[in-house]
């Protein structure tokens, strides 16, 4: 919906100027036949109603409706609405496209689910499947900038590395987008395809701006920008049971820089757009890229739109039509309400999630009502109220995702569910945690003192089985080795390497080199940090 605001305009406006003219046709043609208003300056107006013969009692439409309608449908056909650009035929994308992902800690955040690098990272997944064949390069970048895959076809091979990507992997915090266009300069520099730079973000630094502003002076390739989060912000999550926190114990509430982002598209000229439900985001994305490539190329050739005007050639038939019939009229209201509900929300491939309920009841309204019935998915669905919205997941059992929403608040209530989602999951530290919070902001709150008082007993019998188990350590030569891969199932011990032959000793080195990918490029980060740091001294 956000791409249709942005890019829909008139190919021929000038035919916009028929529709006040068809409304002056109108006006005209009704103030003639208006008997009332030709005698008003003649006869006294209570003498006019007496004098009228065969007045009729109700309005009905009349053969001038039909030609303005006509007239006004025509025009906007003619001034040939459009949203969405052509492409050249026997056009290849092969534009190169560079992602830079923001992996700063505000990428954290949960005000968007599951938060909002997994929400990235999902988008990413997204442009790939619609990008076959066309090569793509993984940045990302903190306080410093780092290549995770250079230009490559291979989208099993990003899969691999994006799985692996987290805010805990880089060696410096910050967002030094700065840092990141230039590193992305210079592996485009050597491309003669121009490309399409993709930052995916939650913010950039006004100091940055300069950076952005010389970049589209001098080059060839575009950039643009998916801002990730909401105005609203959430709290930062840290792991699974806690979150980022200031000073006095509070959550440190991030928010989405949509300002800085309206500031930088004035300034610099980039194209902005944010995350949405569906893939309207990454079409837009796709569609700039494809075009950008088109235009550089063909820097004379002008932009084609697609005319959808064609299209209303259709109700203008209908309306024509209806001359072959005498005495032909319509209900207006009711013809009203069903050109709304079916006609505009198919149209053209448009999807406007129309629903009825919208006029009468708010959000808030619909979910309260759907939970009253017992409907909890669709009333998490509706709520916009986190509370309701965690209480219809808690319902639902989905108690993961419940935690998200009650997270987003500062309330004993709150904290109390938390803590109860945690117990059902078995995280029973985490839920005495929780509960120790729900207390602090309301000392004396019966419910959370129980639950707490019985999740601490759950996990004293723990610490107690744990105890209670043999410990035996292994002091026996060995008489074939086999290695684990359940993780830390087994008995911890310590071995005579004597033991060992050297085929054994070569397998398990092999085994300790073996790395996995968000290992390697920490490693590997860490590496590239440190040589930077040095350089520049």
């Amino acid at each position: 919906m956000q791409m249709f605001l942005e890019q829909f305009h008139f190919i021929r406006p000038l035919w916009l100027l028929v529709i006040p003219l068809a409304g002056l046709i109108g006006y005209l043609v009704l103030r003639r036949d208006n008997i009332r208003s030709r005698w008003k300056g003649i006869i006294a107006p209570h003498l006019i109603d007496a004098l009228i013969v065969g007045k009729q009692s109700k309005w009905r439409i009349r053969p001038v409706h039909l030609i303005v309608s006509v007239l006004i449908l025509g025009a906007l056909g003619l001034a040939g609405p459009t949203w969405e650009r052509e492409l050249p035929p026997f056009t290849e994308d092969t534009a190169p496209l560079v992602v830079a992902l923001d992996l700063s800690n505000s990428m954290d955040a949960i005000d968007i689910q599951p938060s909002r690098l997994e929400r990235a990272k999902q988008k990413i997944r997204d442009l790939l499947k619609i990008r076959p064949g066309a090569r793509t390069a993984l940045f990302v970048y903190s306080g410093s900038a780092h290549m995770v895959l250079p230009l490559t076809e291979d989208p099993g091979l990003t899969e691999l590395f994006l799985d692996a990507l987290s805010t805990n992997l880089m060696p410096r915090e910050g967002e030094n987008a700065t840092a990141a266009l230039e590193a992305i300069e210079g592996l485009l520099e050597r491309e003669e395809t121009p490309g399409t730079i993709l930052f995916i973000t939650d913010g950039i630094r006004s100091e940055d701006f300069s950076a952005f502003i010389k970049h589209t002076e001098r080059s060839k390739d575009q950039v643009m920008i998916l801002g990730v989060g909401t105005s609203r912000g959430g709290p930062i999550r840290i792991d699974k049971s806690s979150f980022l926190t200031d000073s006095s114990g509070r959550r440190i509430t991030s928010r989405m820089d949509l300002e800085g982002f309206k500031r930088l598209q004035r300034e610099a000229g980039i194209p902005v757009t944010t995350v949405s439900l569906d893939d309207g985001d990454v079409a837009w994305i796709q569609d700039r890229a494809q075009t950008h490539l088109q235009i550089v190329q063909q820097e004379e050739a002008e932009e084609r739109w697609i005319d959808y005007g064609y299209f209303l050639t259709i109700p203008i038939v209908l309306l024509v039509a209806l001359w072959f019939r005498r005495g032909w009229r319509i209900r207006w209201v009711p013809s009203f309400c069903i050109f709304l509900n079916f006609w505009i929300p198919g149209t053209m491939g448009l999807s406007f999630d129309f629903r009825w309920t919208d006029l009468f009841l708010t959000p808030n309204q619909q979910g309260r009502y759907a939970f009253e019935k017992g409907d909890f998915r669709t009333a998490a669905e509706h709520f916009e109220d986190p509370y309701w919205r965690g209480i219809s997941r808690y319902r639902l059992e989905d108690y993961d995702e419940a935690v998200n929403q009650f997270a987003l608040l500062e309330s004993a209530e709150a904290y109390f569910y938390i803590g109860n989602c945690y117990a059902r999951l078995g995280e029973y530290p985490a839920a005495a945690e929780s509960y120790t919070q729900a207390l602090e902001i309301r000392p004396g709150f019966a419910e959370a003192e129980e639950n707490r008082k019985l999740v601490l007993s759950l996990i004293e019998k723990e610490k107690d089985e744990e105890g209670s188990e043999e410990q035996v350590d292994p002091t026996f030569e060995a008489d074939e080795v086999k290695f684990d891969d359940k993780g830390k199932k087994g008995k911890e011990g310590e071995l005579d390497p004597s033991l060992f032959s050297d085929e054994q000793k070569d397998e398990m080195w092999m085994r300790n080199i073996q790395t996995s990918p968000a290992d390697y490029l920490r490693f590997r980060f860490m590496i590239q940090a440190n040589q930077g740091e040095e350089a520049s001294q």
